[in-house]
């Protein structure tokens, strides 16, 4: 009898194909849920480290997934490198920033004018005028558009500055009007500071009236000559006599006096009563003797200082000649202002302003001024505010230049 043969194999082809469907099923869902199953509760330590982490591809409906926790921060200590020589850089040059021009508007036609003077008289400084009021007013010149103060300092036979030479001559020092002895001092220096000029006005020139400090005694010493100028209505003038030697030498030294007791001051002018009226009795030609005082008292002012101009204020030449023996246009005149007071005739005497340094006019011509700006030939324009009233004037001269848009 042959022996018994044990069968080949593990014997799997015996086991059923649905248990081992099963079981690869039940191993499948076993691997998906081993965390559900927590094995390594129960297992080895050594084995459950090998066990995978599955994690679940599908959160369970209705379980809300827990909040991811944030890792602690780790400080991570800062590499410690070797500092890099950086050589310095040098600043960058910038050239300096060119300050931007500043824009000047061109001067105006009435910029332009050399002169642009308004008259102040003597009476502007009495009642002790302070040297507050004095400096303010000048300003204010300045503020209207003037270059230039023409202010009375003699008048009436006396002098509106303390003066040696009045004292020794009738005893009184000036004028008896009150006034601070440095008005003229301030009104220089606040002018100059200004950009401006003072120019002294020597006003009535040669001519009295009975009010003259002066009067009784120049009738007494024989100064006056023969006759009453009426050549103004209302008042009547008396006038020293300059061929006489002593009024001569008065009026040359209150001159030279003057200058040198202000150095500073930029001209004398003289007006149209330096001279003597056709009408005055006797018919006496006194043009040259005139002449010869005045060439002697320039000269005089031009030694005691050289640097101020010998100004007139007066009718054309040929009226002054004609009516007034003033033959100026051989007084040697540094600059002759042409008087335009009569207005019915100003057209005519226009001619004579534009060929000299300028023209006189009132307030009351001041529907001139356009036409006196505009034209070229005219180089200097003074105001006389003959109301007394003068920063009423340089306000109606400044609003006149505004209206009529001169510029």
């Amino acid at each position: 009898m042959k022996p018994k043969q044990e069968k080949q194999g593990c014997g799997c082809s015996s086991i059923p194909i649905s248990l081992i469907l099963v079981l690869i099923g039940v191993g499948y869902w076993g691997v998906r849920n081993l965390d559900k199953l927590n094995l390594a509760a129960i297992l080895p330590e050594s084995v459950s480290q090998l066990l995978p982490q599955a994690q679940p591809s599908v959160a369970p409906t209705g379980t809300p997934l827990p909040k991811p926790t944030q890792p602690s921060p780790v400080a991570i200590a800062p590499q410690r490198t070797s500092p890099q020589l950086i050589p310095p850089q040098p600043a960058p040059v910038t050239s300096p920033a060119s300050p931007s021009p500043s824009v000047t508007a061109p001067p105006t036609a009435w910029e332009k004018k050399s002169i642009r003077g308004i008259y102040l008289s003597r009476y502007q400084v009495t009642n002790n005028a302070s040297e507050k009021t004095i400096r303010d007013r000048v300003r204010y010149y300045k503020q209207e558009g003037f270059n230039t103060i023409i202010h009375g300092v003699w008048g009436n036979g006396c002098t509106m500055y303390p003066s040696q030479v009045m004292q020794q001559t009738f005893g009184e020092r000036s004028c008896p009007n009150q006034f601070q002895d440095q008005w003229l001092d301030w009104l220089i220096d606040e002018a100059h500071k200004q950009g401006m000029q003072v120019h002294a006005y020597f006003e009535k020139g040669i001519k009295l009236d009975k009010n003259s400090p002066i009067f009784d005694r120049a009738i007494a010493k024989r100064w006056i000559v023969p006759g009453v100028d009426k050549t103004y209505p209302g008042i009547d003038h008396y006038l020293l006599d300059v061929e006489v030697p002593e009024v001569a030498n008065f009026f040359h030294k209150i001159s030279a006096e003057f200058v040198k007791r202000y150095p500073k001051i930029d001209a004398v002018q003289w007006d149209d009563y330096l001279g003597y009226h056709a009408e005055l009795p006797g018919k006496v030609d006194r043009t040259v003797h005139l002449t010869t005082f005045v060439l002697k008292m320039r000269a005089i002012v031009k030694q005691a200082n050289p640097n101020v101009s010998f100004d007139l204020c007066h009718h054309n030449p040929y009226w002054g000649k004609r009516y007034f023996a003033a033959d100026w246009q051989n007084w040697q005149i540094d600059r002759a202002f042409i008087q335009i007071y009569n207005d019915a005739n100003f057209n005519q005497e226009l001619t004579y302003a534009e060929q000299y340094a300028g023209v006189a006019l009132s307030e009351k011509q001041l529907h001139r001024l356009g036409a006196l700006i505009q034209n070229p030939k005219i180089k200097g324009i003074l105001v006389f505010p003959f109301s007394g009233q003068p920063e009423q004037a340089a306000r109606l001269v400044k609003q006149t230049v505004a209206t009529r848009k001169v510029n």
